[in-house]
C-alpha cells in the first residue's frame, strides 16, 4: 500500500510543483483580471462533472469488487456499463454546458478580453464533458492496484502540459489557448492509459457491447449517493470564486484562489491516501479481513493528519509571506488570513477525506457522509454570501472553515462506529502526540518570523529546512514513537541496517 500511496505523492509534489511555477506566469501573463476570469470559467465548468453523477467512484468501487473475486467477465460488465453511463453523462453535459454560457454572459468580464473568454469556457465545456469517459481507464488501473504506472502516465502528461503552457502562453497570452492545451493533454492520457491496460489486461476491454443494464442500475443506484459527495466538494470549494465574482469582483478571486490553492493541493496529496484506501476497504471487506481494515484506518488517518499539520504549521506562520515572495507583496494582507483560516479547518477536514470518508464508500455506506457532504456545501455557500459583504474574502473563508469542521467530526464517528472501533480509541491514538509534538515545531517557525523576520526565499527556504528537521526528529522519537501500527524508530533502524550492507 505504501508504494501505492508513494506513487501518488510523487504525482501530486509534481502537481504542487508545476502549479508553484504556472501559478504566478499565469497571473503575470494573463493579468489579475484575466487570472480571475480563468478561475470563474473552470469554477462554472467544473460543476459540469456534477453530472457524472459519482460513477467514476462507483465504478471502482465494484470493479475492484469483481477483480478481488478473480471474475474477468463480470470486470468486463462493469467496464462497459460504466463506458455506457460516461458517454450518456458526458452528451448531457455538453448541452448544459452550451446553456451554462448565457449564465458566463452575466458576469462583468472585461471588454479587452471578452471573446478570448468566450472561446476559452466552450473549449472548457468540452474539457469537461470528455472527461466523463476519460476517467474510465484510471479507475480500471486502480481497482487492479496499478498506482504506480498510472501515475507515471500522469506526471508525463502533466509536465507536457507544463511545458507547453509555458512555451505558447509567452508567445500569445490567451484563454482559449490554456484550454485547448488542458483538451490536448487530457485526450493523450487517456490514450496512454488505455495502452497501459490493453498490455496489462489482454482480457480486459472498454467496450459499449458489455453495457449491462443490471449492472448499470446497479452502478447508478450506488452514484448517486457518490453524487452528493461531488457536489459538496464543489459548493465548498469551487462556490467561492462565483460568490466573490458576484459580490465584490473578479479580480478579488485571484486574492482568494491563490491562498485556496494551498488547501486544494494539500487536499490532493492526502486524498492520494484515499485513492488507495478505497478500493482496498472493498476488497478487505470482501474477503473479510476486519481487523486488517481496521488496522488501515487508524495508521493512515495518523498519517493524514501528521502530513495535514507539517503543511499547516508552515502556512499558517509562513504562508502570507511566501504569497508575498511567490506572486507578489500586493498579496500579501488580502490573501495571507484566508490562507491561515483555511488551514487551520483543514486539521481535521482532510484526514476525514483522505480515509474515513474513502473507508466509508469502500464499505458501501456512502448515505451519511454524501447528504453530510451536500449539507455542508449549502451552508458554506449560506455563510460566505452572509459574511462576505463584512468581512470580505476573510468571510468568504470562514464560509469553508466552520462547516469542514463540523462535518468532519460526524464523519470521523460514522466510520468508527462501522468500522467497530471506538471513537475514545481513535480520538486517543489519533491526536493527543500528534497535537503536542507540533508545539516544538511551531516555535522553531514563530523564531524565524517574529525574530529573525524572514521573508526572502532564502530566509524561508531556512525556515522551512529548520522546521523538516525539527519535524522528523519529533515524529520519531515521541509521536511514532513505539505506535503499534508504525513505528518509526524501528523502521528508521532496519533502514540504516539495510544501508550498510
Amino acid at each position: 500500500m505504501l508504494k501505492n500511496v508513494g506513487s501518488n505523492w510523487v504525482y501530486t509534489l509534481v502537481t504542487i510543483a508545476v502549479a508553484f511555477v504556472l501559478t504566478p506566469f499565469l497571473v503575470k501573463t494573463l493579468g489579475t483580471e484575466g487570472y480571475g476570469t480563468w478561475m470563474l470559467i473552470t469554477s462554472m465548468t467544473g460543476y459540469l462533472s456534477l453530472l457524472a453523477l459519482g460513477v467514476p467512484m462507483a465504478s471502482v468501487r465494484y470493479i475492484a469488487e469483481h477483480v478481488a473475486e478473480d471474475d474477468e467477465c463480470e470486470v468486463n460488465r462493469a467496464i462497459g456499463s460504466s463506458a455506457g453511463l460516461y458517454v450518456f453523462l458526458g452528451s448531457i453535459a455538453l448541452l448544459v454546458g452550451v446553456g451554462l454560457l448565457a449564465v458566463f454572459a452575466t458576469y462583468d468580464i472585461p471588454q479587452s478580453i471578452e471573446v478570448d473568454a468566450n472561446v476559452a469556457f466552450v473549449i472548457a465545456v468540452l474539457f469537461a464533458a470528455s472527461g466523463f469517459i476519460a476517467l474510465l481507464p484510471e479507475g480500471i488501473m486502480h481497482a487492479y492496484d496499478e498506482f504506480v504506472p498510472r501515475n507515471m502516465v500522469r506526471v508525463g502528461v502533466l509536465l507536457l502540459r507544463f511545458f507547453l503552457t509555458l512555451w505558447l502562453l509567452s508567445l500569445r497570452p490567451s484563454l482559449a489557448l490554456l484550454a485547448s492545451i488542458l483538451l490536448g493533454c487530457q485526450t493523450l492520457d487517456f490514450l496512454a492509459s488505455r495502452l497501459l491496460i490493453k498490455r496489462a489486461h489482454r482480457r480486459v476491454r472498454i467496450s459499449l457491447r458489455d453495457f449491462d443494464w443490471a449492472e448499470g442500475k446497479r452502478i447508478f443506484t450506488f452514484s448517486l449517493f457518490v453524487l452528493l459527495i461531488y457536489a459538496g466538494t464543489r459548493l465548498s470549494f469551487e462556490t467561492d470564486s462565483l460568490v466573490i465574482g458576484a459580490f465584490l469582483d473578479v479580480g478579488s478571486i485571484a486574492y482568494y484562489t491563490v491562498s485556496n490553492s494551498f488547501l486544494v493541493y494539500l487536499m490532493q496529496f492526502i486524498v492520494s491516501i484515499g485513492a488507495v484506501v478505497l478500493p482496498m476497504a472493498t476488497r478487505l471487506k470482501t474477503q473479510g479481513r476486519s481487523a486488517e481494515l481496521e488496522a488501515v484506518f487508524l495508521k493512515w488517518s495518523k498519517v493524514a493528519l501528521s502530513v495535514t499539520m507539517a503543511a499547516t504549521l508552515f502556512l499558517v506562520v509562513l504562508g502570507p509571506r511566501f504569497i508575498a515572495w511567490w506572486i507578489d507583496p500586493s498579496f500579501e494582507n488580502p490573501s495571507g488570513p484566508v490562507l491561515q483560516i483555511l488551514m487551520l479547518s483543514s486539521l481535521l477536514f482532510l484526514p476525514m477525506r483522505g480515509v474515513a470518508l474513502p473507508v466509508l464508500i469502500g464499505l458501501g455506506k456512502p448515505g451519511i457522509p454524501t447528504i453530510g457532504f451536500l449539507v455542508t456545501g449549502l451552508v458554506n455557500v449560506g455563510i460566505s454570501i452572509a459574511l462576505v459583504g463584512q468581512l470580505g474574502l476573510n468571510g468568504v473563508a470562514l464560509g469553508t472553515a466552520i462547516p469542514n469542521v463540523l462535518f468532519a467530526i460526524v464523519v470521523i464517528a460514522q466510520a468508527c462506529q462501522e468500522l467497530g472501533v471506538g471513537l475514545m480509541r481513535y480520538t486517543v491514538y489519533v491526536f493527543p502526540r500528534v497535537m503536542l509534538g507540533a508545539l516544538p515545531v511551531l516555535g522553531v517557525l514563530l523564531w524565524f518570523r517574529d525574530v529573525l523576520d524572514v521573508r526572502s526565499l532564502a530566509g524561508l527556504f531556512l525556515g522551512g529546512s529548520a522546521m523538516c528537521v525539527a519535524f522528523a526528529l519529533v515524529w520519531i522519537f515521541f509521536v511514532y514513537r513505539g505506535d503499534p501500527y508504525f513505528d518509526a524508530r524501528s523502521q528508521l533502524a532496519r533502514l540504516t541496517a539495510w544501508s550498510r550492507r
